[in-house]
């Protein structure tokens, strides 16, 4: 790593490394330190909201808490009806036409390289064989539970594994469900234990003891797991509510070793990298962060759902990049266990971009300035330099004269457009800043949409 930041100073005349992550401030350990650095390499990946839900087209579990908020309202008045037919969804969901294999050929030629999947959401059911509560998919309960493939978990984990992605299990530590946390004595006002552990320990125990069994289920009965993706960052013990995730973690890792934890919203150890939910931050942020966003409206399928256009995925895709993070992009399959065909497409589209520039992305780290204007930039570990040119909506030619302002190439560097053969004129701009020349065979016929990547390289002279 040393000899890339050197790289990259040597490069500019102005311009630095963003500020280097210190990850033992929380971490130490050797091993999870690597695999952090590793997976920030990895750059995309994809998020999978499913379960019985996707009947109703509704959010996921939210329907459920009595917390009055216009993104989960009930089509029902009457509470107690309402969450008796929703559990009862789990005897009608019978996805016949889920096929892991598509979806993970799908994500793969997008540029996807992990995947983090909904073993169980806040509602409690199980899309994963556990033997702790019959509220699973695998259960006689749920006609799908016949199928071959019934434990869509180990189906999934199998299939993206087969194509190369690491893999994530999503677990949610509240269970709306399990009676030892939302006891059925009382009334549920909002998310949290509807009952005081100081005076049910026992109870809360029990809870602890279901947790940690299902979680155990999932670090040794499914292959190689990359991510414990926990959800659900009011279970915390300034909450009161204390799980305890130091006997989770030490467990889990006893499995798998070197696992990631994303403990999320819950700042510590256990909280390997950060989630800012579906916003990019500002400026590159001091530790490893993902952003978790959905493509289209809602985490979960809704039919007719708007998806987000190819473009602006790839301009966010960019814009996290450049600023040190990396792309968690989510979609709902179906009740039939499909995707959509319009996230098919935006899929393929990625990809078809992706194929040109992912040089720009996989690997890259952030510099200063990481962004100005509509173009940002990211520096690889050979000391090469991307400037992403983020066109507008209606942009379909590259520009005559590109202008990149906070610093400059030395002398000597050569800059390329990525997808076209040959170099490209450049010349200083003021102090800081310089303009490069596209050549009228490149304006009318760009290499790909939606975004154009220049590659500027190091002056062979400069080299250490």
């Amino acid at each position: 790593m040393k000899k890339i930041l050197i790289l990259i100073f040597v490069l500019f005349t102005s311009g630095t490394i963003a500020q280097p992550i210190d990850l033992k401030k929380q971490e130490s350990d050797p091993g999870i330190l690597k695999k952090l650095e590793q997976w920030k390499d990895l750059k995309f990946g994809l998020l999978m909201h499913w379960g019985p839900y996707s009947q109703w087209g509704i959010v996921e579990s939210w329907s459920l808490c009595s917390e009055d908020e216009d993104w989960c309202r009930r089509k029902m008045k009457n509470y107690v009806d309402y969450c008796k037919e929703y559990v009862k969804l789990k005897n009608t969901f019978n996805p016949v036409k889920f096929d892991p294999g598509k979806w993970a050929s799908a994500a793969k030629y997008a540029g996807m390289r992990y995947v983090v999947f909904t073993t169980k959401h806040h509602d409690g059911f199980c899309m994963f064989d556990t033997k702790q509560t019959s509220y699973r998919i695998t259960d006689p309960g749920c006609p799908f539970h016949a199928n071959p493939k019934a434990d869509v978990t180990a189906e999934i984990f199998k299939a993206f594994r087969a194509q190369g992605f690491w893999v994530g299990a999503y677990f949610s530590k509240p269970d709306w469900h399990c009676n030892d946390y939302w006891a059925e004595e009382w009334a549920t006002p909002n998310r949290n234990v509807n009952y005081s552990i100081q005076k049910y320990p026992d109870r809360w125990k029990r809870f602890c003891d279901f947790t940690y069994n299902q979680i155990e289920e999932l670090t040794t009965r499914y292959g190689k797991l990359d991510i414990l993706w926990l959800d659900g960052g009011w279970v915390n013990p300034d909450n009161g509510q204390d799980i305890d995730m130091p006997k989770i973690a030490a467990k889990a890792r006893s499995h798998q070793r070197d696992l990631i934890i994303v403990d999320r919203a819950v700042p510590g150890k256990y909280e390997n990298y950060r989630t800012p939910e579906q916003e990019i931050p500002l400026k590159p942020l001091d530790y490893p962060w993902e952003t978790c966003m959905t493509m289209a409206t809602s985490w979960s399928y809704v039919p007719g759902d708007i998806y987000k256009p190819t473009g602006k995925i790839i301009h966010m895709l960019a814009d996290i990049v450049c600023k040190g993070g990396n792309y968690l992009l989510n979609i709902g399959p179906s009740p039939a266990g499909e995707l959509d065909d319009t996230a098919y497409a935006r899929l393929r589209e990625i990809g078809d971009w992706m194929k040109i520039n992912a040089e720009a992305i996989y690997g890259s780290r952030p510099i200063d300035p990481c962004k100005s204007g509509n173009i940002c930039f990211t520096a690889n570990p050979d000391g090469k330099i991307y400037a992403i040119y983020l066109a507008g909506p209606e942009e379909n030619k590259v520009p005559a004269k590109v202008r990149i302002n906070g610093f400059q190439p030395s002398q000597g560097s050569t800059i390329e457009i990525l997808g076209k053969n040959g170099s490209l004129k450049w010349k200083k701009d003021g102090d800081v800043g310089f303009i490069i020349d596209v050549p009228s065979s490149i304006q009318k016929s760009p290499p790909c949409k939606h975004a154009w990547v220049f590659r500027i390289n190091m002056n062979n002279e400069d080299r250490p």
